[in-house]
This record gives C-alpha cells, structure tokens and sequence, in this order.
C-alpha cells in the first residue's frame, strides 16, 4: 500500500483510561518478545488506518514503518503521543472521536487480557472453564454485558471483499434489523461487517432507538487486515482467532452469514462445530444464510460443503434466505424471542450464554505453521464436531496467509501451507476455494493479484 500523508499528536483518553500501574505502563513499552510494545503499535496503526483500502497487516506495518505510539505519563493521568500517524484519523488537527475511543479501546483490552493470566491464582491457559471466564471478564471490563437488557443483539458475519450490490443488500438487512429494535455485532471491518450497522443506524433513528448497539470484536492478528469501521461504538479486542468466535456466540443472540470467503468459512464451522455438540441439541440459537439472487448458487455451494462434510444434520441448523431483508429480519426477530424465553426458563443470563458447551477443541488457539496445517486431521472417520474443527483450523490458517503479518512471513518464506487428507473433504474444499478466488472473496479488489497461500496435496492423505 501507499503510504499516506501524517502528523504527530498528544492524545487525551476517551473514558477512564487514566490510571495505569507502573507494571502495566512497563509492559507496554516494553519492545522485547515479552512485551506488549509491538502488539499495541499494531493494533494502534490499525485503527488509525481505518477507512484505508487494504487487508494486508504486513503490509500495513512496512508502509508506516516510522510511526511510533509513546505513552506519556501527566500529573493527572496519561496521554498517548502518536509520531507519523496516518492524517485521514484527524480532522482541523484533532483526532476523529469515534478513532479516538477506538485506540483506547486497543489500551484497555491488551493491558486487561495480557494481566488477567498472570494476576488470577490457578489460571490455566488450557483450562476451558478459565478460557470461558476470561472472555467475560474482558467483555465485562469493556461494558460490552448489560445485565437486563433484553436479548437483542444480532451477529452478522461475512467478507470484508465484497460487491456493492453485495453491501448494500447487507446494509438493508441491517435496516430491517433496526426497525425491530435489534441491534448489530460483527467482526467491526469493511463489507459485510459494515453494511448492517450501517443500515441498523437508519432503521434505529426512524425508530427513535437511543441505545441502539454497534459492537465490534477483533483480535490482534486480525485488526490491520479488518480496521474498526467507524460506526461500531463498542469495540472489544479479544486475544486471539478462538476467543474472537466464543465471544461472539457467548454474546450473541442469534447469527446472520452473509457470502464471505474463507474467514466467513470459518465462522461457519466454528459454529456449526459446536450446535452439532449432543449437550447444544435443545438450546435456542436461530442463524440464517443470506443474500442477493445472485447469491443463490453461493449459498448451494455452501449448503453442500456442509451436507458433505458434516452431514444433514448440520444443514437443520441453519435456515437460507434468499433475497428478502425483510423476512430475515423477521426470522431472526422471532429467534431472538425464543432465545429469551428459553433464558428465561433455564434461568440463564441474557446477557453472556453460560449454558452453551464448547469443546476445549474449540477453544485452545491453533498456530498455524507449515507442520501443524500439514497435520490437519482431515478424514472422516470422526464425529462431525471434530470435522468442523478441523476444517475450521485449515480456513484459520489460509486466512492467515492471505491476511495476518506472520502468516504471510511464512508463505513468503516456505511457500504455500500444504492441506492434506482425505479427498472426499478435501475434493470439495478445493472446488470452494477455487471459487472463493474467482469471485475475489480472498482479498480486496485492486490490490495486488492473489497469490494462494495454500495448496491442496492430492491423496496426501
């Protein structure tokens, strides 16, 4: 990318973000492996750059190579000193005030998830039950759970490269959404994860919605790829890929998929991965599939990598809408209800689901590296929760390579992940990825041409 004109400023919190202990200070300008210096300069840069046409972390980071974020300690509290930072984030001199909580945003969620694990006696980081229990306390330190507010939160996944005929149909769902009072989380970039919190806002202000939500959860390897939009008001930074999905199902209320590319695939099977659990059977959770005519053969290829992979069982999970905003606001309208009625009864939160059982599979962060894509345990003859888990990691590391700064370092380096197992899986994830890549799904329009980062191993298995 190109780098764009800068300036320096002194940055002032937005909410109560003055006070930090001298460790934590530390830690954040602490520039070795150990330290947090180098994550926080990355997400910083990220939200920074919102608005700029690129999903590439790497490339992002080598265009501002001399921008710097220093911390500078008042006798009243702290400012951040921003050196070479991208102009677009400021108007007449002053920060924007939406990019301006999004930074400290970025401070709050490092400093509180990187001190949970180290302060809390016991903590394991394999433990599911504690991995459970720090994605809601960095939720709750974000005042992202209001306890008693009804059930109305919305989840909408789907690409960040899409069409405009493509974002403007999210956008109209997202109006629908508004106008029953339902309010918008996703994954807070570009495309799909914009459209609908724009639309929402409209159908919010016809409504007179005061409270209406915008919430956007990242992790840090993502955030360059996908920078905040600027309508999400609420944005949380979970540590990494895992924690991002649990916290979205955990908060959720229900989940829209609009057409996506291998990210969206990932989401997909996280989900599906854990509604096939046996504990999950009776539990509440509408999602519906969606999108323009145009998309219906997307939406076919879909339905039939899932009815392959994990069976037709998986499919009854899910409900395709066709082209019709309305009704899927109306089915997910309905959904969400259920869903309270159901909390209601079994005594359960509104706000976080406590009840929903995820396989530790599910929630122990996958490294994605030449050795562990190549070891994938890709076969079939296993129950369909592990398949999806499994299919869930190969997407995982392919989004890696496309978009995430270490993971391109690797395919740089080494060449394209290799995929194996067995062909009646892989045949079929070959055919979709093919044309992920064919409708531009993998990365954004204009940039440069995409170059796999993967390479399906013909009876490798």
């Amino acid at each position: 990318m190109q780098k764009q004109p800068t300036v320096n400023a002194l940055v002032s919190p937005e909410g109560s973000l003055e006070i930090l202990s001298n460790h934590e200070v530390n830690r954040l300008k602490d520039r070795s492996e150990g330290g947090l210096y180098q994550l926080f300069r990355q997400c910083a840069l990220a939200v920074l750059n919102t608005g700029a046409e690129t999903d590439d972390c790497k490339d992002l980071m080598e265009a501002y190579a001399d921008f710097d974020i220093r911390l500078v300690p008042q006798p009243r509290g702290l400012k951040l000193e921003v050196v070479n930072a991208p102009a677009s984030a400021f108007v007449d001199g002053e920060m924007l005030r939406a990019i301006r909580e999004h930074l400290f945003a970025v401070l709050r969620d490092l400093v509180y998830s990187n001190t949970i694990p180290s302060s809390v006696a016991g903590f394991r980081r394999d433990n599911p039950e504690d991995i459970t229990n720090l994605i809601f306390h960095v939720l709750r330190n974000a005042r992202a759970l209001q306890a008693g507010r009804q059930p109305d939160l919305v989840v909408c996944w789907g690409g960040h490269s899409i069409s405009r005929e493509e974002y403007t149909y999210s956008k109209e769902v997202g109006h629908q959404l508004g106008l029953r009072g339902l309010s918008i989380c996703t994954g807070c970039g570009p495309g799909a994860m914009k459209g609908p919190m724009k639309g929402a806002t409209i159908g919010h202000a016809k409504q007179r919605v005061k409270n209406g939500r915008y919430i956007g959860i990242t992790e840090p390897g993502i955030i360059g790829a996908e920078a905040p939009n600027p309508i999400v008001n609420e944005l949380v930074i979970l540590p990494d890929i895992e924690k991002r999905l649990e916290a979205f199902v955990r908060a959720g209320h229900g989940i829209i998929v609009f057409p996506g590319g291998v990210g969206t695939a990932e989401e997909i099977l996280y989900l599906l991965g854990i509604l096939l659990h046996p504990d999950n059977a009776d539990i509440p959770f509408p999602v519906v599939f969606t999108g323009l005519k145009e998309n219906a053969e997307y939406f076919e290829m879909i339905d039939r990598f899932i009815r392959n992979a994990l069976g037709d069982k998986a499919a009854e999970k899910y409900e395709i809408i066709i082209d019709d905003p309305e009704r899927v606001a109306q089915t997910m309208k309905k959904g969400v209800t259920e869903v309270e009625t159901f909390r209601r009864a079994m005594q359960d939160a509104y706000h976080f689901n406590w009840m929903l059982k995820i396989d530790p599979v599910f929630q122990l962060p996958f490294d994605p590296t030449h050795v562990s894509m190549r070891a994938l345990d890709l076969h079939t003859e296993q129950p369909a929760h592990l398949i999806a888990a499994n299919l869930r990691k190969a997407f995982s590391g392919i989004v890696a390579g496309n978009v995430k700064a270490d993971g391109i370092r690797q395919v740089q380096a080494k060449g394209p992940f290799e995929i194996a197992g067995d062909p009646v899986l892989l045949d079929p994830l070959e055919e979709m990825l093919a044309a992920f890549v064919a409708q531009d799904r993998m990365k954004l329009p204009g940039g440069s041409a995409y170059i796999p980062s993967y390479r399906i191993v013909s009876g490798g298995y």
